[in-house]
C-alpha cells in the first residue's frame, strides 16, 4: 500500500469497488429510522435506504461516527505501513464528523502523522478530492503534497442540486441560509448550492423540468470545469438531465453514482445533484 493512506466518511459516496481499488478507508456514519439505527453501508445499501425512507414515511437522521471508529482505522493504517495518513471529511458545517476525527487524531499523536481536512463539502465534491488524494499517494506524493492537494481544491469545488422536496432538508434542521425557501413551498423545486461548507438558497423553480434546465444553463455558463460528476438520490428522471447536458459532456465523461444514505437523508428522493471543480 501506499505510505501516506487516505481515509474518508461514507457522506463521500464512493462506490466500494472505487474504495477498494484504491486502497481508501471509510469510515460509516450511522442512520437511525426511529428506534432503528444502521451503520451506513455496512447494515444499510444505498437502495435499501430509499425503500424504507419510502416504505415508513419516517424521516431518518445521521449520527457522526465515534472518534473511536476514526482512530481504529487510523491504527489499521499503521499496522499496513502507513507512514501517515491524510483524513479527508464532510463538511464541519453540517456534521460532527471531521470533529471525531480531529479528536482521533490527538489520541495518535507522537505515533502516527495524521492530517484532518474538512472540505467543506459532501457527496461527489466530496468523493473527488478523495479519490484524486489517493491516485496521489499511490504516485508517491507525501503527505505534505496530499494535503496541499486536497486544500487547493477545496475552493475550487461547486455543488449544485435540484431537490423534488424540501421536506427532508427542513427537518432534519440543516437548511441553514436557505430559509427563504419555505415562504412558498408549494408547486416549487427548490436548487441550493454547498458554499463555504454550509447548504444556501441558489434558486426556485416552478417545475422538475424547469429545476434541470436551471442545473445544465449553470454548468454551460462555467467557463472551465473538470472531474464533472453526477450524483442522484434514486431519481427516475437522471438519464433526462444526462441528456441535457450530454452536447457538452457527454456521459462517459462524467463520474455518475448514487446518493447515499448520509447525504440523502438531508437532500430527499430524487435528488440530483453535479459536482465540479472550476478552473
Amino acid at each position: 500500500m501506499s505510505r501516506v493512506h487516505i481515509v474518508t466518511d461514507s457522506s463521500c459516496d464512493l462506490t466500494e469497488a472505487e474504495t477498494s481499488a484504491h486502497g481508501i478507508g471509510v469510515v460509516p456514519l450511522s442512520i437511525r429510522f426511529g428506534n432503528d439505527e444502521y451503520v451506513d453501508r455496512e447494515q444499510l445499501s444505498v437502495e435499501d435506504f430509499y425503500a424504507k425512507m419510502a416504505s415508513t414515511g419516517l424521516l431518518p437522521e445521521t449520527a457522526a461516527p465515534s472518534p473511536g471508529r476514526f482512530e481504529q482505522e487510523f491504527r489499521a493504517a499503521a499496522e499496513a505501513g502507513a507512514d501517515a495518513v491524510v483524513c479527508v471529511n464532510l463538511s464541519g458545517a453540517l456534521s460532527a464528523t471531521v470533529q471525531s476525527a480531529r479528536t482521533a487524531a490527538k489520541e495518535l499523536e507522537g505515533q502516527l502523522d495524521v492530517r484532518v481536512i474538512d472540505s467543506l463539502s459532501l457527496t461527489g465534491g466530496l468523493g473527488t478530492m478523495v479519490l484524486d488524494a489517493a491516485a496521489a499517494a499511490a504516485d508517491g506524493a507525501d503527505a505534505d503534497a496530499v494535503e496541499q492537494l486536497v486544500l487547493s481544491m477545496v475552493g475550487r469545488t461547486e455543488i449544485y442540486g435540484a431537490l423534488d422536496t424540501l421536506e427532508n432538508l427542513k427537518k432534519g434542521g440543516r437548511i441553514g441560509s436557505a430559509k427563504a425557501l419555505l415562504g412558498s413551498m408549494l408547486s416549487v423545486k427548490p436548487i441550493i448550492h454547498i458554499a463555504d461548507g454550509a447548504v444556501e438558497e441558489a434558486g426556485k423553480q416552478r417545475t422538475r423540468t424547469r429545476a434541470l434546465t436551471w442545473l445544465r444553463d449553470k454548468l454551460f455558463e462555467e467557463p472551465s470545469v473538470s472531474e464533472l460528476s453526477v450524483l442522484h438520490g434514486e431519481a427516475p428522471d437522471i438519464d433526462e438531465f444526462l441528456d441535457m447536458i450530454a452536447s457538452r459532456y457527454p456521459r462517459e465523461q462524467i463520474r455518475l453514482g448514487k446518493i447515499g444514505a448520509v447525504i440523502g437523508t438531508h437532500g430527499g428522493p430524487g435528488v440530483i445533484g453535479m459536482c465540479y471543480l472550476k478552473g
